[in-house]
């Protein structure tokens, strides 16, 4: 590209000059790019308000306040990023696994390396498994959909409701479900070959624990009547097991109708599996505080106070000091301007998000608190425990009956951290490639307008071109536009907003008893430093970290049992069995195939759909079922009535 670009310098001699062509492409170069895309690579979670607002509840939302809502959203997260960048950047053991993908896979590129006898160098074996990625994709994504889930039990047992209940990957438990399309196994839980072994077992324990221990002791002993419903839905149900009607319990003002509530029965039950789930995620999130503030409270402390002595710093935080640094004030006014923009909209658009300017401070309260122990989990164990039901449930109490004014709570209470701590591993990866500051600050901003603005207009047009959009009764078989995040995102608003926590989990609600989860949140960790008091030569008993292992399905749904158990099993071949036993492969492959089956997979993915799904270009056969399972929703309690289900 040197060799081609023009090296004109433009304005030469004033401070405005410039050269399309500085020279050779370098490492440095590649890595501001990537941080560029990464601002925007994550979907942007406002836009479930928007499709929430205009899809479910077919309600009329401005693209003004649109834009400012995925704005402020996105942009706010770089202020907390900022005030905590010394914590979770700088000190050597905040070391984010994820960046180690992307490191590995820079050297793999651009350093020169020579061949080893009867080996492969790093730049081959990358090369080698691209294309590899990049032609099997074509199998889970087109010819052959059914290897996203080998739902085997099922075709054993193809007439029993409860052998797909079991065996279903997409549907029910996942038993022996394994899915062999690497979409399927990175989609929610990220790359299991960048996740630390021992974190890998915390989420696979606690995901054994909720779905093969506590849920199918609550749906077969019938406990909330659990039988009534599928074992696993992203739907609401009525006490008869049919769908709820949530339009009949809105009024005109957009607020619950409680008499309406009252008359169509107040009993709006959700599948046993989601509301156990439901209620644990608060549990783990409290936990995860709790955690970090009892057990690791001294590690904090001696983290953050590293971050300030230069005795203590490692040579990547000395090497970032040569160049000039990020003012911090520069993230001070972003944070400052974008919470009072945040403020101003809710407030003259009151109508449209329904949120008081004390639910904005509450909610940027929320993110400030848990920034920093959240982010201490991220950047050691590479999972990040979600804040999204914790914000529902508490604005779900204050302010109850305003599903919006619920949803834009969570996502500037949640989503502003998530997007601070995206940033923060950005920030680190910079660290380690030695990016300077101001050029990867100026990337992130940049690159997160850019993406915020091509999200929304994206999602716009769709709303309004895409025929019954995410409306899973009339789109044809196989859409792709079934919208499974956004649905849950609508359950969540109904739940927590419409209805309210009190009305379902509290004392007006008939599962109260969900709440002792918050008992063993707060519990969990200090079992665990108990243990570590007790068996100090145990060196497992330490790596148990109840935050990530509660919190483990905090993804389902909308992942899937399957999703987990091939997530599980990747994680287990790599950072157990690779790792212990062919150190040497793993420590040259490991992160380079992690990059090489990603890359080729987007591509392959955006590929297929220009050519064959803008075309509607479709193949019928029985491989084209992804799961096979086609009795896991029923429900199986006696006399209960649903289409293409046997009656008990």
């Amino acid at each position: 590209m040197a060799g081609v670009i023009t090296k004109r310098v433009f304005f030469e001699g004033s401070k405005w000059q410039f050269t399309l062509n500085p020279g050779p492409f370098n490492v440095k170069e590649h890595v501001l790019i990537t941080i560029f895309a990464n601002s925007g690579a994550a979907s942007v979670y406002a836009i479930h308000i928007i499709s929430v607002v205009k899809i479910f509840y077919r309600k009329e939302m401005s693209f003004l306040v649109a834009l400012v809502v995925v704005l402020t959203t996105q942009v706010l997260g770089f202020g907390w990023a900022g005030l905590f960048r010394r914590y979770l950047v700088e000190p050597a053991a905040m070391w984010w696994p994820q960046n180690l993908v992307q490191v590995s896979l820079f050297r793999a590129l651009h350093e020169k390396e020579k061949r080893p006898k009867g080996g492969l160098t790093r730049n081959h074996f990358f090369i080698i498994a691209f294309i590899c990625s990049f032609s099997y994709y074509v199998f889970p994504g087109y010819l052959f959909p059914m290897l996203t889930s080998l739902s085997w039990i099922c075709w054993i047992f193809p007439a029993s409701v409860v052998a797909h209940q079991l065996g279903s990957g997409l549907h029910g438990l996942g038993i022996g479900a394994i899915g062999l399309d690497w979409s399927s196994i990175s989609s929610y839980l990220g790359s299991p070959l960048a996740s630390p072994w021992f974190a890998t077992a915390n989420i696979a324990v606690g995901f054994a624990l909720v779905v093969y221990v506590i849920t199918p002791i609550g749906y077969w002993l019938n406990i909330y009547r659990s039988r009534t419903f599928p074992i696993f839905s992203d739907s609401l149900f009525a006490s008869s097991g049919q769908e709820y009607n949530i339009a009949t319990i809105i009024d005109k003002h957009f607020h619950l109708d409680v008499e309406a509530y009252e008359r169509e029965g107040p009993s709006i039950c959700v599948l046993s599996l989601l509301y156990t789930m439901a209620s644990a995620l608060p549990a783990s999130l409290l936990l995860s505080f709790t955690c970090s503030s009892s057990m690791e409270s001294k590690e904090i402390w001696l983290l953050s106070k590293s971050a300030f002595s230069e005795k203590k710093m490692d040579i990547h935080t000395k090497l970032m000091r040569r160049y000039k640094q990020v003012p911090e004030w520069w993230f001070t006014c972003i944070l400052l301007v974008n919470i009072a923009a945040t403020i101003f909209t809710c407030q003259y658009f009151k109508d449209q998000l329904q949120l008081p300017w004390w639910g904005v401070l509450l909610a940027c309260a929320l993110a400030l608190f848990f920034t920093l122990p959240i982010g201490v989990i991220t950047a050691t164990t590479n999972q990040t425990p979600a804040l999204n039901v914790i914000t529902e449930f508490i604005i779900g109490y204050i302010y109850p009956g305003y599903p919006i004014a619920n949803i834009l709570f969570k996502v500037y209470g949640y989503i502003s951290m998530k997007q601070g701590i995206t940033f923060l591993q950005d920030f680190k990866l910079g660290h380690y490639m030695k990016i300077p500051p101001r050029a990867m600050f100026m990337a992130q901003v940049v690159g997160t307008i850019v993406a915020a603005l091509v999200h929304l207009g994206t999602a716009w047009w769709l709303m309004d071109t895409i025929r019954d959009i995410c409306n899973r009764e009339l789109l044809p078989a196989g859409s792709p536009w079934t919208c499974p995040g956004d649905h849950v995102f609508f359950d969540a608003s109904v739940i927590w907003g419409l209805i309210g926590p009190r009305r379902i989990f509290g004392d007006l609600g008939q599962y109260s008893a969900i709440n002792w989860f918050f008992l063993v949140g707060a519990i969990a960790p200090f079992l665990v430093w108990l243990a570590n008091k007790a068996f100090p030569d145990k060196e497992w008993i330490r790596l148990i970290t109840m935050p990530v292992l509660l919190g483990a399905t905090v993804s389902m749904p909308p992942a899937t049992a399957v999703n987990y158990t091939s997530w599980i099993i990747v994680g287990f071949l790599s950072g157990f069995i690779a790792y212990r036993y062919y150190r040497g492969w793993w420590s040259r492959h490991n992160y380079v195939l992690s990059g090489a089956l990603d890359a080729w997979l987007a591509f392959m993915a955006v590929l297929l759909y220009m050519c064959l799904g803008m075309k509607h270009v479709s193949l019928s056969w029985w491989g084209e079922d992804p799961d096979g399972c086609p009795l896991a929703t029923c429900p199986t309690a006696k006399g209960v009535v649903v289409e293409g289900c046997p009656v008990f």
